[in-house]
């Protein structure tokens, strides 16, 4: 374990925990997983040894909310460490807030100028208070942006000889928002604390998109897509001590929510509409009893209990006339428990040993348009090993079965944009997606505070969820499948350069990058391919440095570019994002106030979307094996979207 105190944190001049974590020497922020249940969606950041009791609560905004000022320290473990639950992960940063948490008070009001003139804009308001041993915490959240994956371009269409036979002027405009409450208090109760908690949200999302033909004239293509999501959550966490070295920890949340989705399409002879519909409900009990049996061994046992439910109902009409599809209307619901025991072991000071075994069991009901009844029962052994040779090197090996949920929107027919052309089936005959993961992770620890990881993984995968054609009578669609075994194989690495010796003063450096390997064999061609969906490779680089003498730390942040492929039926769809580079001021004449100056997007990031069309569905000749059929049409959208000019000025109250 290494712990950070604030003063190390001082020279980049942070306003939040979320900046402190950002510089922290070695660590790269997992949110966790938007999964069902409450083990699985952990992210790796602790605040006081707990974990936060909420889903709907991101961690990096929580992280936000935590002024720098009210953090005392922040510990890193590295591999495990006796009574500390590693919530799954590998590396974990515990914050240790400070105690004297009197009156605080943050607002943050900030606005953005884009390219096209749009302006954005939004409020931020977060308060706190201690009453003795009582600890009170509220934030507001109204924010309104444009969406980043739209913009202006060329929509270039081709035939299957690769001549053009249409061309198009294209318009896209995006418009993002978030409203959000939450409110939480926390106080002793019968022997042990309490912590409520409540967060209220809205998401709602509108896009625009126009294609028009170079010139203006007839064959303009319109398509308006709207998108509303709502939740309300409210969980509760308590803890108890036992005796001795026993403690329990209980978590009840509930969590219901509603999301609508409309789209409507027009083109000459072509009206099209869709809706979507759909409520959730998610229920959760958990406890866990926690035993430190000595200093250099514990142990965790206990069970989580999960009653979830989604009722979906979809609409699509085509000038006038009702399309049935498969899986429009249906109700899904699971009921599923999880009994868990795990130990760490501190064998000697260099060397601790991790190991568990959780096992699920589940039962999955669909009715309405599909009737569908299953039980799965998944055992998941976990073992870690960490060792410490020295001061500066570590080793962290991993070997652990792990199973994915099914995610209900499966279930149901749903659609990526009718300006494309796709409708999707939902399959309720889905079972979840399984792996065996090895894992083997190097650190290094060099100069002062530099650090370097990194990590190899492989997965054995069985029961891949990929896309696989579905048929009915109105037609055949694309739908979410299990299409049989496969791999995947992943290698990592970040690290944390300070510049100091680079002649740099001040200044810090980090960076994370991933590059993937898959293979499946496709349900359509019987070929081997990559699975959809996976990026190849992703990475950014960080660089920041505070310049004290004039009360101001500067930035550069650079996010390269992504790739992305699904393999229908039918099609071939690639979406790629370009480089986005942005250049921060962060300017603090006094304690309690900052102002932060961003230009956002000054590479003016390019956006593809890539159809490959096929005729029928994706074949391959006989004359030439492994020759894939060429496509009968290409549809490529090449837009662009511009710069930003971002300003905030974050005010606090103590």
């Amino acid at each position: 374990m290494s712990s950070y105190p604030a003063a190390y944190f001082a020279t980049y001049q942070p306003n939040t925990a979320f900046d402190m974590i950002a510089s922290l020497p070695g660590f790269t922020l997992e949110l966790g997983a938007s999964v069902r249940g409450f083990g699985g969606a952990a992210g790796n950041v602790l605040v006081d040894g707990v974990r936060p009791t909420a889903k709907d609560d991101s961690l990096d905004e929580i992280l936000r909310r935590i002024p720098a000022a009210s953090v005392l320290r922040i510990e890193m473990i590295r591999g495990g460490a006796p009574g500390v639950d590693m919530q799954g992960k590998t590396v974990l940063a515990n914050l240790i807030l400070r105690k004297d948490r009197g009156l605080k008070l943050a607002i943050a009001a900030s606005g953005t100028r884009w390219y096209d003139g749009r302006l954005g804009r939004g409020l931020r308001i977060e308060a706190s208070k201690s009453f003795g041993d009582t600890h009170v915490e509220g934030s507001l959240l109204l924010d309104r942006g444009i969406d980043d994956l739209a913009g202006n371009g060329a929509r270039v269409l081709r035939d299957a000889s690769g001549a053009v036979s249409q061309v198009y002027n294209e318009h896209n405009a995006g418009d993002t928002a978030a409203y959000k409450f939450t409110g939480a208090i926390e106080t002793p109760v019968w022997g042990g604390k309490a912590r409520l908690n409540l967060s209220l949200s809205s998401y709602p999302f509108r896009l625009l998109q126009d294609d028009t033909p170079p010139g203006g004239g007839s064959g303009s293509i319109a398509d308006l897509y709207h998108q509303s999501q709502r939740t309300a959550e409210i969980g509760l966490r308590y803890d108890r001590p036992l005796g001795g070295r026993a403690s329990l920890e209980t978590i009840v949340l509930q969590q219901l929510g509603q999301y609508r989705q409309t789209d409507d399409y027009s083109a000459p002879g072509d009206i099209q509409q869709f809706e979507l519909f759909k409520r959730t409900d998610e229920s959760i009990v958990r406890t866990t009893l926690k035993i430190d049996a000595a200093r250099s061994l514990s142990f965790r046992v206990g069970v989580e209990g999960d009653y979830n439910w989604l009722k979906d109902d979809t609409d699509y009409i085509v000038n006038s006339t009702p399309v049935t599809v498969p899986a429009a209307d249906v109700r899904v619901s699971e009921t599923r428990g999880e009994g868990f025991v795990s130990g760490t072991w501190q064998a000697a000071k260099t060397l601790t040993l991790e190991a568990g075994l959780r096992v699920e069991a589940s039962k999955i009901a669909a009715s309405g348009d599909v009737v569908s009844r299953r039980t799965f029962v998944y055992p998941k052994p976990r073992v870690v090993f960490t060792w410490s040779p020295n001061g500066t090197n570590q080793i962290r090996m991993r070997v652990e079965r792990e199973v994915g949920q099914l995610n209900f929107d499966d279930f149901a027919a749903g659609q990526a944009a009718l300006i494309n052309g796709q409708i999707h089936a939902g399959n309720p005959d889905l079972t979840p997606q399984q792996d065996w993961v090895f894992e083997s992770a190097f650190e290094h620890k060099l100069w002062t505070s530099a650090d370097i990881t990194v990590t190899l993984r492989h997965y054995a995968l069985t029961d891949v969820i990929d896309r696989e054609p579905i048929f009915a009578a109105s037609g055949t669609y694309d739908a979410p499948g299990n299409i049989g075994s496969g791999r995947k194989s992943e290698v990592a690495v970040s690290f944390t350069l300070p510049t100091d010796k680079l002649l740099i003063p001040r200044g810090l450096i980090t960076g994370a990058a991933t590059w993937r390997w898959s293979s499946v064999t496709d349900p359509t061609t019987g070929q081997r391919r990559e699975i959809s969906g996976l990026h190849p490779a992703d990475a950014e680089i960080h660089f920041s440095q505070g310049l004290a003498r004039l009360k101001t730390t500067w930035g550069v942040d650079v996010y390269d570019q992504w790739r992305e492929t699904y393999y229908r039926y039918n099609e071939i769809d690639t979406d790629k994002k370009k480089i986005y580079v942005s250049m921060f001021i962060d300017y603090k004449p006094r304690a309690d106030l900052s102002v932060r100056f961003e230009l956002e997007n000054l590479t003016g990031r390019g956006i593809e979307h890539a159809r490959e069309i096929f005729a029928g569905q994706r074949v391959f000749q006989s004359p030439q094996p492994g020759s894939l059929d060429p496509p009968s049409s290409t549809d490529t959208r090449s837009l662009h979207n511009g710069r930003g000019l971002y300003l905030r000025i974050r005010k606090t109250f103590n």
